[in-house]
């Protein structure tokens, strides 16, 4: 417990020092935000800055910090450390200036704001695959929470059904002006998944578990350590929990009912402090459960099932189970809503008009429902849609590290702070796409290879772009 309380204060002290350095590094002013100069009624709507914090972190956490956290366990002490290190440096700075950036820039979708960094083309690519990333995100978040409702209503009530009505709210949430649904239900969401986790929090304490310290060192104690190395496997399965490009999609969504930039660090920097915390708190949760009953259990729903259960008894299990139904679900919509905006930035079709979003919301649930057939059809369906969600989820992270680094070094500030966790992060997902079976399938040494070139040509380039920089300036 002494390594889990270490990690648990130093991700609280980040938010503290580290996140008051990029706050500073950033400069926030008093200027008007876009919530006041455009406001619509649908998008843009001012909110009370609570409110938008607890929106964020629902939007961002989805199973991300529980799921991913509790499969992440199974690596050993580097879980902990990749969770606190990468929340701190990477994932909240990551989107800290993705949301800032978005906040300056009248309420812009993410593409675009990578497309004024790092220029057309990779802004046209950024359009595509964010929309296809968008919807992966609530084709995934379907099924699980279908399947968890099913087994706690009557039986008439099946799986089926409760996909039909998740994807009928997930219209009304992606149609309707954010206040109506997202602005009520959310903040009761997060309260459920924050109470979940501090419930968990001081079971961890009362019981006082034996979890793995720094001093047992950092090997790697997954089950198939062999064909699953630490590096990239785990910092992709460890995505919502450390680091995630999904995070910079859902910023705007919030960037557009601030009233004020000062609000920015509580916000995005903030809510993924908050979601670090979550996440280490389910590791060492899962860490305990895996000394109890072995790691052979690959289902995740059924760790928090019995790990809620039996320490928080029948109803702390009822609420927990409840917020792992919201969390995928909340991440579903917000997916859906940023779609939404994306395409309708791409295409300049205003958005008071509930007929234009309308025409933009039905291919994208169309795509939906097919992937989601699919996954349900293919008993490896659903992991196979999931891989391919996780590793996208990270190289758009990469995009975005690129992108505000590129605006770091305009604007003629700490560039490496973003530097350093862009080129690791190249690393990962040039890896991971290298050495995983839904991707190339390569050797170890071949992937490692190929990571290791990616990375180096990335910082090539940047040292080069830079160098022209300088002489035009």
């Amino acid at each position: 417990m002494i390594t889990f309380t270490i990690c648990l204060l130093t991700l609280i002290a980040g938010y503290f020092i580290y996140g008051r350095i990029i706050e500073r590094m950033f400069v926030p002013d008093d200027r008007p935000t876009p919530a006041m100069t455009q406001a619509d009624g649908v998008d843009f709507i001012p909110l009370p800055t609570w409110k938008i914090f607890m929106i964020q972190f629902l939007n961002i956490a989805g199973l991300g910090p529980i799921f991913g956290a509790i499969m992440g366990a199974k690596f050993g002490t580097a879980s902990y450390l990749w969770i606190v290190l990468g929340s701190i440096f990477a994932g909240a700075t990551h989107d800290y200036l993705a949301g800032m950036l978005s906040l300056r820039h009248n309420g812009e979708s993410l593409p675009e704001i990578i497309g004024r960094y790092l220029g057309l083309p990779t802004k046209q690519v950024m359009r595509g695959f964010t929309v296809i990333l968008m919807i992966l995100v609530g084709s995934v978040f379907v099924a699980g929470p279908a399947g968890l409702l099913a087994k706690l209503t009557p039986e008439s009530l099946d799986t089926t059904f409760w996909i039909i009505i998740v994807f009928l709210y997930y219209i009304l949430a992606t149609l309707l002006p954010i206040d109506k649904i997202i602005g009520k239900i959310y903040p009761i969401f997060a309260a459920a998944l924050l109470f979940m986790a501090v419930g968990i929090l001081v079971m961890l304490y009362v019981h006082h578990p034996a979890l793995p310290e720094f001093w047992d060192g950092l090997q790697n104690t997954h089950p198939n350590a062999k064909t699953l190395p630490i590096f990239p496997i785990m910092f992709v399965s460890i995505a919502c929990g450390a680091i995630s490009g999904f995070h910079a999609t859902q910023s705007p969504l919030m960037a557009r009912c601030m009233k004020s930039e000062r609000h920015g660090r509580p916000v995005f920097y903030g809510a993924m402090i908050t979601e670090g915390i979550v996440a280490l708190i389910w590791a060492a949760a899962a860490t305990h459960f895996f000394h109890e009953h072995g790691m052979g259990e690959t289902n995740a729903s059924v760790i928090v099932d019995s790990i809620t259960k039996g320490w928080l008894g029948s109803m702390g299990g009822l609420l927990a189970i409840l917020g792992v139904i919201a969390a995928p679900i909340t991440s579903g919509d917000t997916a859906f809503r940023s779609a939404r905006l994306i395409v309708a930035d791409f295409l300049g079709l205003e958005q008071k008009s509930i007929r234009r979003r309308f025409y933009i919301c039905v291919p994208m649930f169309i795509l939906a429902i097919g992937l989601l057939l699919y996954s349900l059809r293919d008993k490896n369906g659903f992991d196979i849609i999931w891989r391919y969600f996780a590793w996208a989820n990270q190289t758009l992270s990469v995009f975005t590290l690129w992108a505000v680094t590129v605006f770091l070094v305009q604007a003629r500030k700490m560039y490496w702070l973003t530097l350093l966790p862009a080129l690791f992060m190249t690393a990962v997902c040039s890896t991971y796409i290298s050495i995983a079976p839904e991707g190339l399938g390569l050797s170890p040494n071949i992937s490692f290879f190929v990571g290791a070139t990616c990375t180096l040509l990335g910082a090539v380039w940047f040292i080069t772009w830079k160098k022209r920089l300088l002489k035009q300036t």
